[in-house]
């Protein structure tokens, strides 16, 4: 079920919501300084090509991850919350796009304070 709902999510606005962590990535990866944001936001793309199985969890890291939020929100992180929040509302409109919806929502917060995340997999028994 989990590699149905991953496949369906690739169409239904997966990729494009991948692409933008990948941009992302690239344009951090440019300066020397930027490059533990650039590798955070490839690691982020590969939860946003198959999102479904997987939960995010928040550590309190410290004030290193908290600063590092505060600029990824100034200058990536809100457009790219904004972004998933709208694909969201108009997956939310139909009951199919519903799970779909919840997916980028989780996304959203996820672009909001990448830093100090964990993604880890849910078993299901």
């Amino acid at each position: 079920m989990r590699i149905l709902l991953n496949t369906l999510w690739i169409i239904f606005g997966g990729f494009i919501s991948a692409m933008m962590w990948l941009f992302y990535g690239l344009i951090w990866c440019v300066t020397i300084v930027g490059i533990p944001v650039g590798l955070q936001c490839f690691k982020l793309a590969s939860m946003s090509f198959n999102p479904f199985g997987k939960q995010i969890l928040y550590d309190n890291s410290g004030a290193t991850s908290f600063l590092l939020n505060v600029i990824w929100f100034l200058t990536s992180g809100l457009w790219m919350a904004i972004v998933n929040c709208v694909i969201g509302v108009i997956l939310c409109i139909t009951i199919i796009g519903i799970p779909f919806g919840k997916q980028f929502f989780k996304l959203a917060s996820l672009s909001l304070r990448p830093f100090g995340a964990r993604v880890e997999r849910v078993h299901f028994f």
